[in-house]
């Protein structure tokens, strides 16, 4: 087994769809779909492919690490307190454990994410 994975964005497969958990919706009605790619180091480490359609709802990451990369649309994220931050295709962020804000996709927005808890 190889320890090198490759992302390919046309080969993803059937991706598990979902809504916005009602405690977690502000507004809009988004869906999403999650094409896991791999998970490791005891199922602590996931990566994958994440889809949403506009909406706004709560982002709570707890005491997961995040890194996301957009792939296409825009997303506007919200830290407690703070001033909006929009994020496009091309830009990477970071949402460390503890935060707590608003996540609003304005856009259909697609990314690569990696998550550590």
């Amino acid at each position: 087994m190889s320890l090198l994975k490759s992302i390919d964005l046309n080969a993803l497969g059937t991706p598990v769809e979902s809504k916005a958990a009602p405690e977690r919706l502000i507004s809009g009605d988004p869906s999403y779909k999650t094409w896991e790619l791999d998970s490791a180091r005891g199922d602590s480490v996931h990566s994958g492919v994440w889809e949403a359609t506009p909406g706004l709802t709560h982002s709570i990451k707890g005491e997961t690490f995040e890194f996301c990369h957009i792939l296409q649309g825009v997303v506007e994220l919200t830290e407690k307190g703070g001033t909006p931050i929009t994020y496009r295709a091309g830009d990477s962020f970071l949402m460390k454990p503890g935060f707590v804000g608003t996540w609003r996709t304005i856009e259909t927005v697609r990314k690569i994410y990696v998550t550590v808890s």
